[in-house]
Formats: structure tokens, sequence, C-alpha cells
């Protein structure tokens, strides 16, 4: 990380938090390896909250010049416009990933808004907040093509695709995690929009050992697959992927689509294509799906993948 181009940094800050929405997003994306010297620096906008995260210690110049640049932001006239209270930085390479608060007071537990869906965050207790908002662009998908659908939710964590799912009008959805906790968080999210919690199931189980209770549930109009790169004990991407890709068939109806999505960059999407074909070649790849703008990358094919499979 060099501090020769904080700057860089907060100009690029100063620009995206005037134009932002009344929701929650992105800001600042230095993983994605297209700001030469920040590559370990990001910074969301929770609606009042700005949350910035180290992915990497850093030299004492270089964190203090950070946090003086941020207290000055929190002073001027696009803060006050933009009704910021709180300045937190997060020291995501620390165990427990440490939170310091600079400016304001924390609210832990804000209630966001993306695409006109409400979501309740957990902030500063563990590495994720809750939503991840690159996927974005993806709930907002399965919104608009989850009418009238019986929707597979695998790796549900905190259920935000069976928001969207329930949001566009599926007739029920299926959610899969292995952490009940992260499935109650998900319950909650589906109750802070209104929805009718009849439609919509949590099943805390390991995928794995559950494909006969999945299965039964089924047959899927939609299956939404967003796993972990790994998971100690329940999941390694190369080796478990095409484990669920094999039960796609007997789990889809004809004419179903799948979302399949990939957050590593030691895969690209022939991963996922010639996965697909090998394992369920009565799907079919009919696109990818576009990033949001605010998630650039230096490499497409490490970055974020959600592809689309039909079946014939």
């Amino acid at each position: 990380m060099q501090i020769d181009q904080l700057p860089v940094f907060f100009e690029h800050l100063n620009e995206q938090l005037a134009e932002a929405p009344d929701e929650v997003r992105r800001l600042f994306h230095g993983r994605g390896r297209h700001w030469s010297g920040l590559e370990q620096l990001t910074c969301d906008w929770l609606q009042g909250q700005l949350i910035v995260n180290l992915f990497k210690a850093v030299s004492e110049p270089f964190l203090d010049t950070l946090k003086t640049g941020l207290m000055d932001l929190s002073t001027s006239a696009l803060w006050q416009r933009k009704q910021g209270r709180s300045i937190v930085l997060q020291h995501r390479y620390t165990d427990g990933a440490p939170s310091e608060v600079l400016v304001g007071e924390l609210d832990s537990r804000p209630v966001v808004i993306e695409s006109g869906l409400k979501f309740q965050l957990d902030i500063g207790r563990n590495q994720n907040f809750g939503l991840f908002l690159d996927m974005r662009l993806g709930r907002d998908w399965v919104k608009q093509n989850a009418h009238q659908a019986n929707v597979l939710n695998l790796f549900a964590y905190t259920c935000g695709f069976s928001v969207a799912a329930i949001a566009g009008g599926a007739d029920s959805v299926v959610n899969v995690d292995m952490a009940k906790s992260s499935l109650s968080k998900g319950r909650e999210n589906h109750k802070l929009n209104g929805h009718n919690i009849n439609q919509v199931r949590f099943f805390a189980h390991d995928i794995f050992k559950s494909w006969g209770k999945i299965k039964k549930a089924g047959q899927y109009d939609l299956i939404i697959i967003d796993p972990p790169s790994f998971q100690k004990g329940s999941f390694a991407l190369t080796k478990d992927y095409q484990k669920i890709l094999r039960r796609l068939p007997d789990l889809l109806a004809d004419g179903g689509q799948v979302l399949a999505c990939v957050n590593s960059p030691v895969v690209n999407c022939d991963f996922l294509i010639d996965g697909m074909k090998e394992e369920a070649p009565t799907l079919q790849y009919v696109e990818r799906l576009d990033n949001p703008p605010e998630f650039p990358d230096t490499d497409e094919q490490a970055a974020l993948k959600c592809l689309v499979f039909k079946k014939a």
C-alpha cells in the first residue's frame, strides 16, 4: 500500500459519495487491483455510516494519513449533505477483524436499503456484515426472474436472494445453509420487508447430507448456487462444486433456470461452463451477469462470476 496514492482514494471517495443514491453502496473497491497502491483498501456507504476496510497491515504514516483524511471528510459540507453519522475503520487482517470508530457512534445493527429492499446488517463483530454488495445485480436478476417460481437457494447465508425472490413474486423459496444464525437473520430480513414467512422455508443442514429433503421440496423453477470458496470441513470449491452441479437435472423443472456463482480468482467462467457440460449436460449456458460498476477489476475472470443456465 502506497501513502502517495491516498489522495486518489479520497478524490474517488468524495466523487462516489456525492453521487451515491440513498442506498447501501461500495464507494471504493481496491481489491479489484484497479487502483495501484490501494489494493488492500475498500470503503462502503451504509446510508450514514462509512465503513473503511484494511485487508493488510500498513505503515503508521499511511494509517495516520488515512485517519486524518477521514476526519477531514467528516467536517465537510458533503458529509453534512449526505447526513453522515459515523466512520469506522475495520482491520480485516487481524483476528476478529477489530473495528475502530473514528467519528460518531457505531450503529452496529443498521437496516439498509438495496434496490428498494430492506436488510439488517451486523457491523463490527464479524468480517462480513451480512450482505455481499458485489452481488447486487445478481439479486436484481433473481427478483426479475422469480415470478410464480419455486426457488431453491443453496448456501443461503442471510437469505438475500430469497428476499429478492419473494419480492419478485416467487411462490416459495427453500433456503439451505449450515449456519442457523445466518438463516435466523434471513428470516428477519423477510419480516423487515413484510413478506409472508409461510412461503419461505429454512433448512439448517449440510447440503451434501440433505439431498433427499431438498429434492422432496422440489422441483424447482429457479436454483441459486452461491457457495464460499472454502469453508473448513464443509466445502472446497474445486472439489465440491461438481457434486452440486450433477444434482441439478433431478432438481430443476423443464425450462427452469440456474444462477451459478463463484467468487474466487483461482477459477474462471470455464470452471462453471465446462463443469455444467460434464455434470448436467441438459442445462445450457445462457449468459454471464454484469458485476456492479462500483466493483472494477483489472481481470474480469478473477472477479465475481454469476452465470445463468437453463434446462431445455
